[in-house]
Order: C-alpha cells, then sequence, then structure tokens
C-alpha cells in the first residue's frame, strides 16, 4: 500500500464516521504546492470522548490502535496515531482545539476531491501559517520549504490579508513576511 492509497482508505472511513475533520500537514502541503514525499498523513479531527470506540473500531482491521492513547489525546498534546499494518505508513490525529486559529481553519477548510474521494482540506494559507508556527516550534527547511512550495504555487491567489493577520499572533510575521518576498525558497530537488 503507498501514501495515496492510504490517504483514499483513510478518507473513506472517515468520510464513513461523518466526524468534522480536516487533511493538513505535507499531504494538504503536496496538494496545494510542491509534491514531495512524506511518511505520514495528518488529520485534525472534531472527535469527542463519546465517539472513542467508533474511530477505534473504523480503524482496527488494519490499523494499530491503541483506545488508551486515543482516550489520552484529550490531553496535551492532544494527538495520537494509527500505524497501518500494511505499509507501516503512519496516520497523526490532531484533535481540534477550540483557539482563535484553530476555529478559523475549521471554517476555512474545503470540500473537494482527491484520487476519487471527497475530502476536507486545510486552506492553502492555514498550511502555510500551520507549517511556520510548527517550525517555530521544531524548526525544520522542511516545513519551510513545504510552505514556501505553496506560495510558489498558489501565488497572487494567497488571501494574503489572512496570512499576515494570523501571523503576528502565531508568531511567525518575519516569515511569512520573508516567505511573500519570495526570500525563502522551495528546496530544489
Amino acid at each position: 500500500m503507498n501514501e495515496r492509497e492510504l490517504l483514499v482508505d483513510c478518507l473513506e472511513r472517515l468520510n464513513k464516521l461523518a466526524f468534522p475533520y480536516y487533511l493538513t500537514g505535507s499531504m494538504a502541503g503536496n496538494y496545494w504546492g510542491i509534491p514531495r514525499t512524506t511518511h505520514d498523513i495528518d488529520f485534525v479531527i472534531a472527535l469527542v470522548a463519546a465517539n472513542v470506540d467508533r474511530i477505534v473500531a473504523a480503524f482496527s482491521d488494519v490499523f494499530h490502535i491503541d483506545e488508551r492513547a486515543v482516550r489520552a489525546a484529550f490531553d496535551p498534546p492532544h494527538q495520537f496515531n494509527a500505524i497501518d499494518t500494511r505499509s507501516s505508513l503512519k496516520i497523526d490525529f490532531w484533535l481540534a482545539q477550540q483557539t482563535p486559529f484553530e476555529n478559523s481553519m475549521f471554517e476555512r477548510r474545503m470540500h473537494t476531491t482527491l484520487f476519487g474521494s471527497e475530502v476536507w482540506l486545510a486552506s492553502p494559507e492555514d498550511v502555510i501559517l500551520h507549517k511556520l508556527y510548527w517550525n517555530k516550534i521544531t524548526p525544520s527547511e522542511r516545513q519551510l520549504g513545504d510552505a514556501a512550495g505553496i506560495v510558489a504555487v498558489q501565488g497572487e491567489h494567497l488571501d494574503r490579508t489572512y496570512l499576515l493577520r494570523w501571523s503576528d499572533s502565531l508568531g511567525v510575521t518575519d516569515d511569512i513576511t520573508r516567505l511573500l518576498r519570495g526570500e525563502i525558497r522551495p528546496k530544489q530537488s
């Protein structure tokens, strides 16, 4: 099973569960920007404690998913994963937090079709901001390159007002400014 097949499998499972979610991380960056290989798939989900059994059941047939880890995700760092036993690829599930930025990301998520499956996808602006925020926490040329790849592909279609509005509260204003000026470039393969 490759990354694309695994993504489609996960989308079908999540869509059947009907939990609000969106695809983010490198897969969303690949959609909006310059694609690269990745070894995990990131979703933000609106999960409530009463639905833990449902998500565990939906993924337990061919994934290693630990119910205790899912329940523990209601505390920081609000994350659990499922490992695909067919490929050993990892799915990271981040529980949606009620912060102004995360609420905005949920409001701006986009419904589209990806590889023949319906998907809720983080907006390009939100993927950029999120990657820059993570780069601030754990510096990585990969995060900066992904963000620059989205800027390179989306160009003038990006909502620059939105990017600048959130960059201050996320502490990434310098990086956004450098990205929009073209001072941070996508990684050249």
